[in-house]
């Protein structure tokens, strides 16, 4: 079985792993019989029925779960705290999870979204960068443990795919979510499909280096996007007026009790909510940014929506309409090509729960 609907298709099993597949390991979502290539994904997805599936996020800070059905709807949901960064007491939460959501439901599969990067086939973890998961082949450990099938998805993978089905990305067939929150995450929906590029690792968008020379990032480079359009950007920003004593920045200082240095993205964007001037501006900034980002994202992948969500979409049009504005301003071609709407994501914090839990129902329906 494809681990779920993606642009690139895995070669033939490997008979080294299992000398018989499982029966919901047969088959592939990406392809109808024959071989051809299936182009008519929501046709397929009608007859779904009402199976449940449990979707788990995986965050830095907790590990949320939750049992959604057909429809995209959470029927019930529990957490924990991530239990640092031991990828055996991960697991053992996550069975906790699944056990305690699947008592009274006969749940059909198990979604699981993580930050980080996924080998093609969706069973191991490359490489995470809120756990110690480096190769780590999760899936199989957790169908041991679990007893069903597991899907495995990078979580900006299943929010855009939860978007696509059931939320602000629906009717789009050329669909991109950008998620801002500490950085910026992104995934792509194209015919159907999460795009994942040639070796499982598209989508990361926030690394595009938007301003050669400019800050350092986190991933090595300078100038990464994300270090002009995301949460931390906006923090870094106005922790920087507030330190030059700006006359300008006394409400921000007076939020935090004058110590500059706990300002973050959140505290700039409930000010500028409540009406802050200078948070306005601030936000007005990272807009600007964000524009620009999109604008290049449009010239190399052309879609027909964009959509954004995340912590800092808190702040709604404040942030979006100077997005709208500087991606109309630096758009290839403005004027003589149609372009990309850009909206709010509708599903907020829960979107990777449902995108995972959704995923892992599609992939498992070969076995029924």
């Amino acid at each position: 079985m494809q681990p779920f609907p993606s642009s690139e298709q895995s070669g033939p099993a490997s008979t080294t792993r299992r000398s018989r597949p499982r029966a919901w390991r047969r088959g592939s979502v990406g392809h109808q019989g024959g071989g051809a290539p299936y182009r008519t994904l929501r046709q397929y997805l009608r007859p779904a029925g009402t199976g449940l599936a449990i979707g788990i996020d995986i965050g830095g800070t907790k590990v949320a779960a939750g049992v959604v059905d057909a429809e995209g709807r959470i029927l019930n949901e529990a957490r924990r705290s991530t239990p640092g960064s031991d990828p055996r007491a991960v697991e053992r939460v996550i069975v906790e999870l699944v056990e305690e959501l699947s008592r009274g439901a006969r749940i059909r599969s198990v979604g699981i979204g993580a930050a980080g990067w996924m080998d093609l086939d969706g069973g191991t973890v490359l490489f995470s960068p809120h756990l110690a998961w480096r190769n780590e082949p999760l899936r199989d450990n957790l169908e041991r443990l679990l007893r069903r099938p597991v899907m495995l998805v990078n979580d900006a993978d299943a929010a855009a795919w939860a978007e696509w089905r059931f939320g602000a990305g629906q009717g789009q067939n050329r669909l991109v979510c950008i998620t801002l929150g500490t950085g910026i995450g992104g995934a792509m929906v194209m015919d159907g499909r999460v795009e994942r590029g040639r070796f499982g690792v598209a989508g990361e968008f926030g690394h595009q280096i938007i301003m050669p020379g400019g800050h350092r990032c986190e991933c090595g480079n300078r100038g990464c996007w994300e270090q002009y359009a995301s949460g931390n950007a906006l923090g870094r920003e106005a922790r920087e007026l507030a330190l030059a004593n700006s006359p300008v920045a006394q409400e921000l200082l007076k939020a935090v009790d004058g110590h500059a240095d706990r300002i973050t993205g959140a505290t700039v964007t409930e000010l500028a909510i409540s009406g802050d001037a200078a948070s306005r501006e601030l936000l007005e900034d990272v807009g600007d940014w964000l524009g620009l980002g999109l604008a290049n994202l449009a010239a190399a992948l052309d879609p027909g929506k964009f959509v954004i969500g995340g912590g800092l979409c808190a702040a709604g049009e404040l942030l979006v309409a100077p997005a709208r504005k500087a991606f109309a301003r630096n758009l290839t071609g403005r004027g003589f090509r149609p372009a990309a709407e850009i909206a709010l994501a509708d599903l907020g914090p829960h979107a990777g729960l449902i995108g995972a839990a959704d995923l892992s129902r599609v992939g498992s329906r070969t076995a029924n």
